[in-house]
């Protein structure tokens, strides 16, 4: 069946609802997707924040439901003192005799040309676990990922990280085989693809069909020249020939396309032998303006022409792409817990959506138990620092929404602060919350972090009461407003608004990377967040108590 008659046979049997991208909304980038049986899985990246590795699930590549994050321990993954946007990067999930293999790069630095790689290798019954205890397998580079050939053998690439002045910092795609006895790398390194002239050559991916070994691999930078180039040679080790016609997929030179930065992608094939590819993609707000949102996954149809070359449909990313033949999609698209959903704290454990600034959620500062139906988090340190913060937030999945918590704290001093946050990175946020006067009258107040510099929002601060208070942050596009309701107890809470409109786009991967002398000082691979933020900056066992926290996404 050649490529046209597999894409019109296709787009007549799909039904009426098909993927609409992103299929993971809000901050899920360089997804690694993997099909078991029927079931489908992507794993991203979550840099600085815990659980790492955040899993998705679907049965029919158009719903996904969260898994929640696979790293979730110290064991697996310490993130103590982690640097804005780095930690786990382009985790690599794949599935081979038995049991799951979950490969991870957890980055250290990006300073001087050094990145500081490790990569992690666990395996497990499932998708998120549980885990064995992770092996260093090496740190040559980053976005590493395994290999299971039909042979049984196994196979780690990863890109090369040249640290040399002057040299490229890309330096290819090395290969090395793996060993699962004794759980090391085996046998010489090998160089098997140096890139084409995009440059930034990363998160390599390999795949066998009809003969041939497929290389996948992102190029030309992680903003708006993104792209997925495919190379492929009749031998593992190469030679590997990149595709005559250009890259699979990119968003470059069309400014006019609602899914940019098309790139970092893997493959997978259905049941009924489709192919797809999974994504990066960014929804800038204006044309090559800021992504609030972040790095999402997106999904694209795939075929094959006669010559054996993987295509996408004008090799630019479609908002709606047809469903797989034959799965059940059902007429009404599921609601999903990460665009709607309200959390009374009455589980024993924090639910699938929630994650945590640089530590995991253990009972020493987060715990559902120490008052029944209400989460007490523990002030943690200040909010420019990288060490036990006490941060509990949630992904931005829209352009539009409404995040809201019911608190009660009683701060002692202007040192405990607990609120609600708009959260990017150190830099770059925005707090609501109450503190103490001096006198220790309890108050509340707005700050704002931009580029690091903390300021007082005028017109803000006013007395607080000691009992429960409603806080609610609402994103509105490119602007971002805070209100408060001190009389939450009755049904119609009166509302005030805390300060001006504020730019919700400083809260973007555009605007926390900063470059200095051609080497990044600083660089933002996230996406916004909504959460709870206690603070106790001299340690004197300050808490809060949240009662409940919604999240509403409009759009």
């Amino acid at each position: 069946m050649t490529s046209a008659e597999t894409s019109t046979l296709s787009e007549a049997t799909t039904p009426s609802r098909g993927i609409r991208n992103p299929v993971l909304a809000g901050f899920h980038p360089d997804p690694s997707i993997l099909r078991v049986g029927n079931d489908y899985y992507i794993a991203t990246s979550t840099f600085e924040w815990y659980p790492g590795v955040r899993v998705h699930h679907s049965t029919n590549l158009v719903d996904w439901t969260p898994l929640g994050g696979a790293l979730d321990d110290k064991r697996l993954l310490d993130l103590t003192g982690t640097g804005d946007s780095n930690g786990v990067w382009a985790p690599n999930l794949s599935y081979a005799h038995g049991e799951f293999h979950l490969l991870y790069s957890d980055v250290a630095t990006f300073a001087g040309g050094y990145w500081d790689p490790q990569n992690f290798l666990v395996t497990g019954p499932g998708p998120t676990g549980p885990w064995s205890d992770p092996v260093v397998l090496h740190g040559r580079g980053f976005d590493a990922s395994l290999f299971h050939d039909d042979d049984g053998t196994t196979w780690m690439l990863s890109m090369v990280a040249d640290w040399r002045p002057g040299r490229n910092r890309f330096g290819g795609i090395s290969i090395q085989q793996y060993d699962r006895a004794t759980r090391k790398l085996v046998g010489p390194e090998h160089m098997i693809f140096t890139g084409t002239a995009a440059g930034v050559t990363e998160a390599p991916n390999l795949y066998r069909k009809d003969g041939w070994y497929y290389l996948v691999t992102a190029e030309g930078g992680t903003s708006w020249e993104h792209q997925v180039t495919v190379a492929r040679s009749s031998h593992v080790l190469g030679p590997y020939l990149a595709d005559p016609v250009g890259p699979l997929l990119t968003s470059a030179g069309d400014p006019s396309l609602t899914l940019q930065k098309a790139g970092h992608g893997s493959l997978v094939e259905t049941p009924d032998g489709q192919w797809y590819l999974a994504h990066l993609v960014g929804r800038p707000y204006t044309p090559r303006g800021r992504c609030v949102l972040g790095r999402e996954s997106a999904i694209q149809e795939v075929t094959w022409t006669d010559e054996g070359w993987p295509r996408i449909t004008d090799g630019t990313p479609a908002d709606i792409v047809p469903a797989p033949i034959g799965v059940k999609v059902p007429a009404e698209a599921p609601v999903s817990s990460e665009h709607l959903e309200d959390d009374d704290f009455d589980a024993p454990q924090l639910g699938v959506n929630w994650s945590t600034l640089r530590r995991p959620a253990t009972p020493d500062w987060v715990s559902l138990s120490e008052r029944p139906s209400h989460l007490r988090i523990h002030g943690g340190r200040s909010p420019m620092g990288r060490h036990q913060p006490s941060l509990v937030a949630r992904r931005v999945v829209a352009t539009d929404g409404e995040f809201e918590a019911t608190m009660e704290f009683t701060p002692r001093n202007y040192r405990q602060l607990a609120g609600i946050t708009a959260y990017y990175n150190t830099r770059n946020w925005y707090f609501l919350h109450i503190t103490a006067d001096d006198d220790g009258t309890p108050i509340l107040d707005l700050l704002t972090c931009d580029s690091g510099q903390v300021t007082v929002v005028p017109g803000v601060r006013t007395p607080a009461p000691l009992t429960p208070v409603r806080l609610r942050l609402r994103f509105a596009g490119p602007s971002l407003s805070f209100s408060y309701a001190f009389n939450s107890a009755t049904e119609t809470a009166e509302w005030h608004n805390a300060g001006p409109s504020l730019d919700a786009t400083t809260l973007s991967d555009e605007y926390a990377a900063q470059v200095i002398n051609g080497e990044p000082a600083a660089w933002g691979f996230t996406g916004a967040f909504a959460g709870l933020w206690v603070q106790d900056l001299g340690r004197e066992g300050a808490y809060a108590d949240f009662d409940r926290a919604s999240y509403r996404a409009t759009t």
